[in-house]
């Protein structure tokens, strides 16, 4: 299962799995979370958000 690689990219998927789970409007999602929401299965948003933020950085480096 996915881990968040940063605390916006944890977010995102928080996001976008409320919208898969009708808690808001997937009208109401931008950027990542937009891709999220059409590409990831509930079970792996929420393994995404569910990630401790502890360690995470603020945004993660694109290699």
């Amino acid at each position: 299962m996915p881990k968040a690689k940063s605390k916006a990219q944890q977010q995102a998927a928080g996001a976008a799995l409320a919208a898969k789970r009708g808690e808001q409007d997937k009208s109401d999602l931008q950027g990542a979370s937009v891709e999220m929401y059409e590409s990831m299965s509930e079970d792996e948003l929420e393994e995404m958000a569910s990630t401790s933020r502890e360690d995470l950085p603020d945004t993660a480096d694109e290699d």
